[in-house]
């Protein structure tokens, strides 16, 4: 089973270090990484940067439109207002197929703002203690957790990399 956790940092560039350390951890293999990406929001930019980890992605990786289309409902949607209401609820229920509802969408909004980051992360085993070793100290908080074996199941069909 995947789990699907976001994680968020209190500088902008703390979920491309928190990357860059959990891909070394991969290598140690304690710790698959499927997917991931990362936010950055740099102070004084009025929105934040998406990237998508494709280095990264093995089989089961979600494409960038699945990334894309959360990321755009979480950030750039609300700019364009009401007038796209009716689009907005049929994302909203699309993913809250995956678990992703209008309490997570919220909650990343109001945690994810200017000079601040998020790691999106898509992980499958994992040595717990020893990541958690590494990451000992780091100013990070974890926003959501978990996907149940169905919603997986539905995120790789809808939204994985052909191989």
């Amino acid at each position: 089973m995947a789990n699907l956790t976001v994680w968020k940092f209190n500088t902008a560039d703390g979920a491309e270090h928190a990357l860059q350390k959990l891909t070394e951890l991969q290598k140690q293999h304690l710790i698959e990484i499927v997917d991931a990406a990362v936010i950055s929001w740099p102070r004084g930019q009025k929105k934040p940067k998406t990237k998508q980890a494709t280095n990264l992605s093995g089989i089961g990786a979600l494409d960038g439109a699945f990334w894309g289309l959360l990321f755009g409902l979480i950030f750039f949607i609300p700019i364009f207002g009401l007038a796209i209401g009716a689009a907005t609820g049929a994302l909203v229920g699309h993913f809250s197929d995956y678990g992703i509802n209008d309490d997570f969408i919220k909650e990343v909004r109001d945690k994810v703002t200017e000079g601040t980051s998020a790691l999106f992360l898509l992980s499958g085993k994992a040595t717990l203690d020893k990541v958690s070793e590494a990451f000992a100290g780091e100013q990070l908080e974890l926003i959501q957790s978990n996907l149940s074996n169905e919603q997986e199941a539905k995120l790789q069909e809808h939204f994985s990399i052909a191989a």
